[in-house]
């Protein structure tokens, strides 16, 4: 049976690897993995091991003034390469990963050399080979701009067939590979049992345990398939919080038995299923972890969180669900970590509790690399003072190092970038194929769950059809433009008669005055929140119009069609909707027709709901999650409105 090293060596090959390969003779090959992993931690420092366990992400740069007395407007840029002081960084520091975001990814070229060059630095001062890693979940979460962003995955789910999510992923993993990147931190196995949830949401699959459980063991495959390392997230459990641990501190009263129930079965059963990483929660289970902390902020008394949680991290992810690779935190610079510890005490609380791999803040100014510097001598001297467990150290390094072994990284030599190589990542990056390929799960994910036979339109060439857009989603209003684009080429529309709007504050009537002139009438929202089903908030406020657009078309006998473009439960908010579609996903789009290039960051979701709208009606998408009633207050109650596919 090939090994997954091989398989990882056989993908890079057939690809095209970016970078060529030396140094992988008969007599290497031969060499015990284990024995060669004994002799590279025989020969670190502390230090060094220390480094070993830390994800580095250099996202932007500006000078910060030697003097307070100086004026400086310098402006952040972006890092799309490697300046001088990073350089020197990376070949005195021996880091075991790197993160890249947004910031870093500009086009395909450049992406390879960026990379390259990170990962050459990193070898002529004699560091091992990094994992090169980006939340490249698809959706909402897609980092790489130029590449095929999909379609996200609660809308994998609404297909109805979990080998879109290992299609969706194939897609994905072979993007990232052509680029130079080997491990995403995808897929997320959060059960969404919250609807409530600002963070989750349509990052999660379903509602169901074993709806995710099916959909993200898939969507594992098509990445392993492509040699891609995996990371479930948010361990045990991100999806029935109603705080976003990026701004707060989320707490989940329930118990370990609660969580076995639920949250806990996604993740069991894809580390049966080989799972690489996992990456840890910042939230508090007081109910399993009661140890608590003085917060740095408030000076009141918080929960050690999942990330800080030895009863978590070992007791029931290592010893009771028997997982065997890399614990990886979520940033550490997120609102539940930086606002409530300290720094020395997030270093000796997240080793000592089992987590492997540290996402360190990111480096954001001239001053950046100097704290992470402070970060080592900080671990470092915490471990020879006995605050951090030094054979905790060991023994992540040694996961760590068995994890790059494994998928061959540790064989790799040379990151020598060949004109081939471009040529292929420019080529197989957000191509037209690819693009294709998700718009054609997005079609399949579209779900109709309310028609009064308005749907689909069928408009004669004297008749006008208006596309009003939401202010929670005027971003997405280029995908109007786009539609209109597509319509008039297939000589379904002509120029005078499709008209695209967006409300504001101040076109409130306008807004109405042309949905009542129209003959037909498209309404699009985006509810990203709970505040935006209530008319009296700001996210909210063009709900009000909708309703009032709704309501005043049913006094004339016209009807309106309603599409939900990101979190379905608005599906509640507008129940005198004529007809509701669900696409679970949009993005802003920055040029039209999209292309493959830089800022064409492109999500076909919407754009297949608006072509649904004139085509042959036939939506087979079928509900992932359960759509609760809203009550008076525009809150969700426990009765069901629509419910899941089961």
């Amino acid at each position: 049976m090939i090994t997954m090293a091989k398989r990882m060596l056989a993908m890079l090959t057939s690809v095209m690897l970016i970078f060529n390969l030396s140094g992988c003779g008969e007599t290497e090959a031969r060499k015990s993995g284990e024995n060669r992993i004994d002799e590279i931690i025989a020969n670190m420092t502390l230090e060094e091991k220390i480094e070993q366990m830390m994800f580095v992400s250099y996202r932007t740069w500006k000078e910060v003034p030697e003097s307070e007395n100086v004026e400086e407007n310098v402006q952040a840029v972006n890092i799309t390469e490697l300046n001088d002081a990073m350089h020197i960084s990376l070949q005195e520091h021996h880091y075991g990963g790197i993160l890249l975001f947004s910031e870093n990814f500009k086009d395909a070229d450049q992406t390879l050399r960026l990379i390259a060059d990170i990962q050459q630095t990193n070898l002529a001062g004699g560091g091992l080979p990094l994992l090169v890693a980006a939340d490249q979940e698809g959706g909402n979460v897609a980092r790489i701009g130029f590449g095929t962003t999909g379609v996200g995955n609660m809308a994998l789910a609404a297909t109805g067939n979990a080998d879109n999510a290992k299609s969706m992923a194939s897609i994905y993993g072979e993007e990232l590979a052509l680029l130079g990147l080997n491990t995403d931190f995808a897929p997320v196995m959060d059960v969404n049992n919250n609807p409530n949830n600002p963070v989750i949401g349509v990052r999660s699959f379903s509602d169901s345990p074993e709806m995710v459980a099916e959909y993200g063991i898939r969507y594992m495959e098509g990445l392993h398939e492509t040699g891609t390392i995996v990371t479930l997230k948010h361990f045990p459990g991100h999806g029935n919080t109603d705080t976003d641990s990026h701004t707060g501190f989320p707490c989940i009263m329930n118990s370990y038995e609660e969580l076995k129930e639920c949250e806990l079965i996604p993740f069991q059963k894809a580390i049966d299923s080989g799972a690489d990483m996992v990456m840890t929660a910042h939230i508090q289970y007081p109910e399993i972890e009661m140890g608590t902390y003085t917060s740095v902020s408030t000076g009141e008394q918080v929960y050690l969180p999942a990330t800080m949680s030895s009863r978590i991290l070992t007791d029931i992810l290592r010893d009771d669900m028997g997982f065997e690779g890399v614990v990886v935190s979520d940033a550490l610079e997120m609102a539940a970590i930086s606002d409530n510890f300290k720094m020395e005490d997030v270093l000796s609380l997240t080793i000592n509790a089992g987590v492997n791999m540290l996402i360190v803040p990111s480096v954001l100014d001239s001053n950046g690399l100097k704290k992470l510097e402070d970060m080592t001598d900080m671990a470092s001297k915490l471990a020879e003072e006995g605050k951090i467990d030094k054979d905790r150290i060991d023994d992540s390094v040694r996961i760590i190092l068995e994890l790059k072994e494994k998928y061959g990284l540790l064989s790799l030599t040379d990151f020598t970038v060949t004109n081939d190589a471009v040529e292929k990542a420019v080529a197989g990056t957000g191509n037209e194929e690819n693009r294709e390929k998700a718009l054609g799960i997005a079609r399949n994910a579209l779900t109709l769950v309310k028609n009064n036979e308005v749907f689909p339109i069928k408009a004669d060439e004297n008749q006008s059809i208006l596309v009003l857009f939401a202010d929670s989603c005027a971003s997405r209003a280029g995908t109007g433009e786009l539609v209109k684009q597509e319509l008039l080429n297939e000589g379904l529309i002509n120029e005078s008669q499709f008209i695209v709007m967006v409300n504001d504050n101040e076109n409130r009537e306008l807004c109405e005055d042309e949905a009542l002139k129209a003959d037909y009438c498209i309404l699009v929202y985006r509810t990203y929140n709970t505040a935006c089903l209530n008319p009296e908030t700001d996210d909210g406020f063009s709900s009000a119009v909708f309703d009032g657009i709704i309501e005043k078309r049913h006094e004339a006998n016209k009807k309106s069609i309603l599409i939900s473009c990101q979190l379905p439960y608005d599906a509640a908010r507008f129940v005198d909707a004529d007809a509701i579609l669900i696409a679970y996903n949009s993005a802003v789009m920055q040029e039209i027709p999209p292309a493959s290039g830089e800022g064409s960051a492109y999500a076909p979701n919407l754009e297949a709901a608006l072509m649904a709208c004139f085509d042959d009606g036939k939506v087979t998408g079928q509900l992932p999650v359960n759509i609760p009633v809203l009550d008076e207050n525009y809150q969700m109650t426990d009765e069901i409105l629509y419910e899941r596919n089961k």
